[in-house]
């Protein structure tokens, strides 16, 4: 009996700690959220990005990701749960969107926004 309660206090201690940082988790979610990731029509780091250039009945035209990297919190989390354009439903928990804004202001220079997010997601 000592010997299996042995075998297993590693697998104990490594389960209850944190294998990834919030910041890992919200990278890893923004470039694939379920199937396609944000950075494919957002950039990067959500700065927009031109997704397509066609003509429609002879006149240029593209099609845009938005910048959403300056959004506030509350206009995110609506955009992200309504149907615009091309964009998909990904149907996010709270806490995802919680770390793809985290994700979106990691250069924010308003500090106290991103500790409230990141304690959230934790």
């Amino acid at each position: 009996m000592k010997y299996i309660l042995f075998l297993l206090t590693p697998f104990y201690l490594f389960a209850t700690a944190s294998f990834i940082t919030p910041m890992e988790y919200a990278s890893q979610l923004y470039k694939n959220p379920r199937g396609i990731g944000c950075n494919k029509c957002h950039g990067k780091n959500g700065e927009g990005k031109l997704i397509a250039k066609y003509k429609h009945k002879g006149v240029e035209k593209s099609f845009r990701g938005p910048r959403i990297n300056t959004l506030e919190y509350s206009k995110f989390y609506k955009a992200l749960n309504r149907r615009k354009n091309a964009m998909p439903r990904y149907f996010l928990t709270n806490k995802e969107v919680e770390a793809l804004y985290l994700y979106l202001h990691k250069h924010d220079k308003k500090q106290e926004r991103k500790k409230d997010v990141s304690k959230s997601i934790k």
